[in-house]
């Protein structure tokens, strides 16, 4: 039997190869009979390929710095090929995203001390199955399994607050939820502040927030909650321009 092709690329993994510590004897094998993910490969091929001497010069340019904004981009289509329900473009958009994973870890790799896709993958293996001990390890579930996720996240990253960890950078609606969740598990959440009355800004932040605990405590993703209400208003505003008489 001939072994798949690596593509050429230093250090790619033949699919269907043992995982340390994991019990994956349950994974589906498609009709075609290569195990799920072989097509991977093929991609990392083609990433050698641009990247390579006599490849594609705009691809080789690129770094992790330049490439962020794509990455954001293309998050944001795959949230809108969900929210939209269109499988087509979701499957689109999740190979535009996969891109980005692979692109990043070739850049990585041409790096001195670097990393690539494979040591990508297996350190995302290594970590589920260790924040997974009732499915991997034999352990008794937990009572609460996002409490049992965050006590091993902690003890991992050796973290010295439940807070520390969200990114800045994520959008203020999704922070104030994710800082709410964490703090609420650690039974550390004041409530609901007073609204300063003689600081504007600050008593529409007192408000968002207490909009966001309330969904929080609803369960209901205030981001995703905001984003159908504006696609709503998006909606209505486009029917009325195409109502509106022809000047």
């Amino acid at each position: 039997m001939t072994e798949p092709s690596t593509g050429g690329v230093p250090g790619a993994q033949v699919p269907g190869a043992q995982v340390p510590g994991a019990d994956v004897s349950g994974a589906q094998v498609p009709a075609g009979g290569a195990p799920a993910g072989s097509r991977l490969l093929e991609l990392v091929a083609v990433m050698d390929r641009l990247r390579s001497p006599g490849g594609c010069p705009w691809d080789a340019q690129q770094t992790h710095a330049s490439l962020l904004r794509y990455l954001v981009e293309e998050t944001y289509e795959v949230v809108e090929a969900v929210e939209d329900g269109d499988r087509d473009e979701l499957r689109d958009e999740l190979g535009d995203l996969l891109l980005q994973v692979v692109f990043h870890a070739r850049v990585a790799a041409e790096a001195p001390g670097g990393f690539d896709i494979d040591d990508v993958a297996g350190a995302i293996v290594a970590k589920l199955v260790r924040r997974h001990p009732h499915v991997f390890a034999g352990e008794a579930p937990a009572e609460d399994l996002q409490r049992g996720w965050d006590a091993i996240k902690a003890t991992e990253k050796h973290r010295e607050s439940v807070l520390d960890g969200i990114p800045a950078a994520l959008p203020a609606l999704a922070r104030a939820d994710k800082v709410l969740g964490r703090v609420q598990r650690a039974d550390l959440d004041p409530g609901d502040a007073p609204a300063p009355a003689d600081d504007p800004a600050a008593a529409f932040g007192a408000e968002l927030l207490a909009v966001v605990r309330r969904a929080h405590a609803a369960g209901v993703d205030p981001e995703a909650a905001l984003r159908v209400a504006t696609r709503g208003l998006e909606t209505a505003a486009r029917a009325a321009e195409r109502a509106r008489p022809s000047a």
